[in-house]
């Protein structure tokens, strides 16, 4: 992209502004560089996590070993007796098709990891575009199974995703532009590539302990209802299992991006030693509870918000609407200053506690006016498409397989293993997400960092900048002049 004069100049603004006023942050910042004690934080969510890590590890096993190689084994089904009989069945007649879905699941993790120098953008760009397509098939699908709900559910699922690309697709670009420096970041940092395949290994032994109980549940003689509502506790503890450790390699892989580009590259003589080993150290132990508290919250607000944001660029004039849906955005931006991705950056370099860290980061983001550049990147959004539609492959093919042999099980299976698929997939994601954040948060602390990295891409983000802040100027004037003209007109004449 070439940068005009006008362009040029006001990038050369925004940079002695911008460092002038993070000047602090800077000096603090260089505390990066040298041994720091570190203290606990949300210890209290560190030991609920713990606790329902445990106790769930334990009913797992319990559910599965009841249907294991024998109906009722550890005679547990006296105490489902209230809840209406059903043909029951052996836990292994169902875990093979769960193992199906983890070793699907896994192959498209890994695949895309190692796909992610050469063809990554290429894949980002399918999961856009295809996610709508792939909703509606597997609606399709349903229909033809008989399950008119589920069928429903992804037809509206694919509506909603249709509208909200139409409505970001000038984004997309930019979006793109910002998802290939993050990949170049990455693919120059074999080690924590490396992190992410040992996490991964370490997730696919936790589902197979969490998949051979879901196979005992699904087996159980319990009537539909007592397994939906196991199969969704059970779910909700994957997910935020899946959640912690992501955001686990989220911290990792961001303290080091940090430190890559604070000392001007990989091989700088003043970068920590074994500052991958010290990233570890810290997201497992000081900061882990800070992680498992913000993965409670933060995947469910930002997809709230990312939602919210699309459809309130394509409103229009219809004032009913619109004021629905800015109560709805600012209660949401609200919660975004408490609970934002942009904090694991901040954990990883500071070691603050999560919600300190959330708050310093969106308030470095706002006072620097790259909060602008944040809202109309949708690189998170992209990542998230990724991941739905790998989970939406691997449930399909176990759900594909359960159809085969029975047909009443497909939803109970296809569902589950698609949530298994969502979060191995997403953990191959969540590295490149780690790069987008820790880009923002360095181009915010000091723009520098990011015209020493790549001259060319500090020149592009800081003439979109540019741009976004005189659209948002703009459009305040425009409702400004629109009050002030409202106030002027009188009463009478408006009627």
């Amino acid at each position: 992209m070439m940068d005009s004069p006008s362009s040029s100049s006001s990038s050369s603004e925004f940079v002695s502004i911008a460092t002038a006023n993070q000047s602090a942050a800077r000096s603090s910042g260089e505390g990066v560089a040298t041994e720091q004690s570190r203290r606990w934080h949300d210890v209290f969510w560190l030991g609920i996590f713990l606790i329902h890590l445990i106790g769930l590890g334990f009913l797992l096993g319990v559910l599965g070993l009841n249907r294991f190689e024998r109906e009722n084994r550890l005679n547990i089904d006296k105490f489902t007796s209230r809840f209406s009989e059903n043909q029951s069945g052996l836990t292994e007649t169902y875990w093979p098709l769960y193992a199906a879905a983890g070793g699907v699941g896994t192959v498209l993790g890994w695949g895309w990891l190692l796909l992610l120098g050469s063809q990554a953008t290429q894949m980002m760009k399918v999961s856009v575009h295809i996610l709508t397509t792939y909703l509606a098939v597997v609606s399709v699908l349903c229909f033809w199974a008989g399950q008119i709900f589920w069928g429903v559910a992804f037809a509206i699922g694919a509506l909603l995703q249709f509208l909200y690309v139409i409505s970001v697709i000038d984004r997309l670009p930019f979006t793109m532009l910002i998802l290939q420096k993050a990949v170049k970041m990455i693919w120059n940092l074999p080690e924590v590539m490396r992190v992410a395949y040992a996490f991964m290994f370490v997730v696919l032994l936790w589902m197979a302990l969490w998949s051979f109980g879901a196979a005992g549940v699904v087996a159980s003689s319990m009537g539909d209802g007592g397994r939906w509502w196991l199969l969704v506790v059970l779910s909700v503890s994957l997910f935020w299992t899946g959640a912690v450790l992501c955001n686990t390699v989220h911290v990792i892989v961001s303290g080091m991006v940090f430190l890559v580009l604070f000392h001007g590259g990989r091989d700088a003589a003043s970068i920590p030693a074994n500052s991958l080993v010290k990233s570890l150290q810290y997201a497992l132990t000081t900061s882990f509870g800070s992680i498992c508290y913000g993965s409670l919250f933060t995947a469910a607000i930002r997809t709230l918000r990312w939602k919210i944001r699309g459809f309130r660029s394509k409103i229009g004039n219809n004032e009913c609407l619109l004021c629905l849906v800015d109560f709805l955005f600012h209660l949401v931006e609200t919660l975004v200053r408490f609970f934002n991705k942009y904090a694991y950056v901040q954990i990883a370099v500071y070691g603050k506690s999560f919600n300190r860290s959330a708050r310093d980061a969106w308030e470095l983001l706002q006072s620097t006016g790259v909060e602008a550049l944040v809202a109309y990147d949708c690189s998170g959004a992209v990542l998230l498409m990724g991941t739905i539609f790998g989970g939406l492959i691997t449930g399909t093919c176990s759900g594909i397989w359960a159809w085969v042999k029975w047909s009443d099980r497909i939803i109970m299976i296809g569902s589950t293993s698609m949530l298994m698929g969502m979060v191995l997939v997403g953990l191959a994601m969540v590295v490149v997400e780690s790069a987008v954040t820790s880009i923002y948060i360095c181009y915010a602390e000091d723009p520098s960092l990011i015209q020493r990295w790549d001259a060319e891409f500090f020149n592009q983000m800081s003439e979109t900048l540019h741009q976004r802040l005189q659209y948002r100027s703009a459009r305040a004037r425009e409702v400004l002049t629109h009050n002030r003209f409202d106030d002027l007109v009188p009463q009478n004449a408006r009627i």
